[in-house]
């Protein structure tokens, strides 16, 4: 009876390593085909521009090429719930920002998906400053000057966005309750428009992400008044960071990184998350990376879990302070 049991028991044994090593046999072959990496804005602006690079670093380095697919619409969310709701294989993966993973789910009443339930970190890409401009017939040459002048102007200065709950509405909004400005909002179906405008004269004031606001600072089109970051750039050595103009209510940068469904196994985020980060050493996707003024943070998925937590806190401070909600 003894012997009996003991062949039961082995034959169970016997099965459930079999059922344990098939996965982890798959995953070890992972990935055996193409990976769809899903971008939730149109093409061109900064998050496709940094997609597109770490892609094509990543293709040797997986064996397989990483396809881009964008998927714009409704601020990022509708890409990013095309994310959250893909099959946990490893084989649809996406782009994540700080409008997707934390303005978002701070400004919208409900959304398709949640960050922290539906979505996996795979790793963090890089982080870009953001600019505070001025058309140039505003009369202020500095922040010292804008923001008296802006307060004696009450309700006459406007500043744009790229649409209600943005980056750029949300800085608006800091700024107006860290300095007592009263700065109309004029919201845009896009920055390429809010730009436009902006040197036009039409709207006064922008915020924005550097990389598209930079080559009109440079041109004389738009007068930077601050940047967030750690540091001043070089690039615009005079320009000062909102630390040192201390509004650290908008000292933040916008983040990248790269995330999958929830549930996908932890070997295959540990491949992708090996991947991206050979990929982000590599000289040619730093130079080009730097072209976008993003300075490189590769670190772990439990790193990027935290940047993502932390920005979330951070923003639904900020959008319950300035009574953003949209429906």
């Amino acid at each position: 009876m003894r012997q009996k049991h003991r062949h039961l028991l082995l034959r169970a044994l016997f099965g459930f390593c079999l059922w344990f090593s098939a996965p982890l046999a798959a995953r070890a072959d992972y990935p055996e085909r193409a990976i769809t990496l899903i971008v939730p804005f149109a093409p061109g602006g900064s998050t496709d521009v940094i997609a597109r690079t770490v892609a094509e670093a990543m293709r040797p380095l997986l064996g397989q090429p990483v396809v881009v697919d964008n998927r714009a619409g409704a601020g990022g969310a509708l890409g990013t719930a095309q994310i959250a709701k893909a099959a946990p294989d490893g084989y649809t993966i996406g782009m994540g920002t700080a409008s997707t993973l934390a303005i978002n789910p701070a400004v919208y009443k409900s959304l398709p998906f949640d960050v922290t339930t539906d979505l996996a970190p795979v790793g963090a890409i890089a982080a870009v400053p953001n600019i505070m401009s001025v058309n140039p017939k505003v009369t202020a040459r500095n922040m010292a000057e804008f923001v008296p002048l802006a307060r004696i102007q009450a309700g006459r200065m406007s500043y744009g966005s790229s649409g209600n709950g943005s980056v750029s509405h949300l800085m608006g909004e800091q700024f107006k309750l860290a300095t007592g400005a009263d700065l109309v909002h004029v919201p845009y179906r896009g920055i390429g428009p809010a730009l436009n405008d902006a040197v036009s004269g039409q709207i006064d004031v922008l915020f924005d992400n550097l990389p598209t606001t930079l080559p009109l600072v440079q041109a004389g089109k738009l007068r930077a008044l601050a940047i967030s970051g750690p540091a001043r750039l070089p690039v615009l050595p005079d320009v000062p960071t909102f630390a040192e103009l201390r509004l650290d209510a908008l000292d933040w940068m916008a983040f990248f990184g790269l995330v999958a469904p929830a549930k996908t196994p932890a070997a295959v985020i540990a491949r992708l998350n090996g991947a991206l980060r050979a990929a982000l050493a590599q000289p040619e996707v730093r130079k080009t990376l730097a072209t976008q003024q993003a300075m490189i943070t590769a670190g772990s998925p439990a790193e990027f879990a935290a940047t993502i937590a932390s920005a979330m806190q951070r923003m639904r401070g900020a959008a319950a302070a300035a009574h953003i909600e949209i429906r």
